[in-house]
């Protein structure tokens, strides 16, 4: 099946994209890498009236460090931060994220924005940035607003961006020297979505702790405190302190009545504490 006819506009700016995505008598989609709109196109899962493409606005595609943090514009693909082409703040952290997406040709087109904005639970990005803290810049003619990742992504395939919004940029917090991140998925193989993901920044010397339940039939749990996975206190022997059966009562307390379901996530969250540990 091919996709139904749509018109198609590439706009030379980041001005003139958002005055065409905020014509509201048209059904629009953007695009930018088109890893994940290609397909849902052809099969007509979507059929917008115009096509807008962003890939080539070079606003969308700078990335550096503003104030310590680092600001990923929304184009920025998946190979430039693997292949270190962006400045890092989290100690190689998202290269070993992005590295592990997929497979390269879907690296060297798919965007960070784009990944986001399609908001799908097993995306590597939607788990990984949740956990590091993340923030994402919205823009509109009417402005800018910035939410945390975990507040933008609203559920399986549902964000929070509003008519006339496009993703503009991601910011994502500098480590810590002894922050320690540990992130990892299970898949049947290398490249294929994920059946479950885990995700943690912890801090011993600071006594804080960040985790990620994803690749669930919803957006991902995000436990911004997460002492409690660890006895109610963050030390530096986090790694043996981890409790599995609190783990299991969050899950179960989301509504995955399933233990074996359970099981897969609690084994995935427990074998990234292990990595961040390591």
């Amino acid at each position: 099946m091919k996709s139904a006819a749509f018109a198609y506009e590439r706009p030379g700016d980041l001005c003139g994209a958002l005055a065409l995505i905020a014509q509201t008598d048209r059904t629009i989609k953007i695009i930018a890498g088109g890893q994940s709109l290609g397909p849902m196109l052809n099969l007509r899962l979507v059929e917008p009236d115009v096509m807008i493409d962003i890939s080539n606005l070079a606003d969308l595609k700078q990335a550096a460090c503003v104030g310590g943090d680092l600001v990923i514009g929304a184009c920025v693909t998946h190979s430039d931060i693997e292949d270190g082409r962006v400045p890092d703040v989290t100690r190689g952290a998202m290269q070993r994220v992005a590295a592990a997406i997929a497979y390269r040709a879907v690296r060297n087109r798919g965007t960070i924005g784009g990944s986001l904005s399609h908001a799908d639970p097993a995306a590597d990005w939607v788990s990984a940035l949740s956990a590091l803290g993340a923030k994402v810049s919205l823009r509109s003619l009417s402005g800018v607003r910035q939410l945390p990742i975990e507040q933008f992504i609203t559920g399986a395939l549902r964000s929070a961006l509003q008519p006339g919004e496009i993703v503009e940029a991601v910011r994502i917090p500098a480590m810590t020297p002894s922050a320690r991140f540990g992130y990892f998925k299970a898949c049947r193989k290398p490249g294929e979505f994920a059946h479950a993901i885990g995700a943690v920044l912890i801090d011993p010397e600071q006594a804080t702790a960040r985790a990620v339940i994803g690749a669930l039939e919803a957006a991902p749990i995000v436990l911004t405190d997460a002492s409690s996975l660890f006895g109610g206190r963050v030390t530096a022997d986090f790694g043996r302190q981890f409790d599995v059966r609190v783990a299991d009562a969050i899950l179960e307390k989301s509504g995955i009545s399933h233990a074996a379901d359970r099981h897969i996530h609690v084994t995935a969250l427990r074998r990234a504490i292990s990595e961040a540990a390591a």
